[in-house]
């Protein structure tokens, strides 16, 4: 029997809670910070990319063990990680690679995030997640930007702003692809029953005619 190759979007609720959670917790750190520095604050977002690419990997892994398709999920843990990594290592270069990095960091995560919402899905309320979301990232990374002319620490907490909306954004996509699985292994259930149903009819048939030959 065929496996079908779920999209992206259909990962484990789990997932997007998870993502959530850290996006929501660091998001908070670095949006109501009252450190007057970057330096302090880019290993802890560098931290939390990393977490990001924790749990896309084991999504990737998930994935794969299911026969799902994992490409997509396993490209985005090494973004997460990638740029983590990044933040890490550039820790003492200035507040010019900090800007650089999260502005690059927004914009390509908003970029991807409208893709998903208008290419993998037709269901409004999902493309209206992602694509909301995404819109955010766009709008925050061009913000980033152009926020070297500020205080120090100001684009740190806008990139802390984006985080929030990512947080929000996924619990609540979550809940909703939660009830999205269970209407579908619903409906998968009522799908076997039918056929199971179709089957015995069709041998219930075979079973009459062959009865009147004889």
């Amino acid at each position: 029997m065929a496996h079908i190759k779920r999209k992206y979007i259909d990962s484990h609720w789990l997932v997007f809670i998870f993502q959530g959670i850290i996006a929501l917790i660091f998001g908070c750190v670095t949006l109501f910070t009252s450190d007057s520095n970057s330096t302090a604050l880019i290993p802890i977002i560098g931290i939390f990319l990393l977490g990001l690419a924790v749990v896309e990997f084991a999504n990737s892994i998930y994935r794969s063990y299911n026969k799902e398709g994992w490409a997509v999920s396993t490209g985005v843990a090494m973004f997460d990680g990638l740029f983590g990594l990044l933040l890490l290592f550039v820790v003492n270069e200035g507040m010019t690679w900090h800007l650089v990095l999260l502005a690059a960091y927004t914009l390509l995560r908003g970029i991807f995030e409208v893709v998903i919402g208008f290419r993998t899905t037709v269901d409004p309320t999902d493309r209206f997640i992602w694509c909301l979301c995404g819109v955010c990232g766009l709008l925050f990374g061009i913000v980033i930007f152009n926020s070297g002319h500020l205080a120090n620490v100001d684009f740190v907490r806008f990139f802390g702003a984006y985080m929030m909306i990512l947080g929000v954004s996924s619990l609540i996509y979550s809940i909703h692809n939660r009830e999205q699985q269970r209407e579908d292994r619903l409906a998968r259930s009522e799908a076997a029953k039918e056929r199971q149903k179709l089957k015995t009819a069709t041998r219930e048939a075979k079973n009459i005619k062959t009865s009147e030959k004889v």
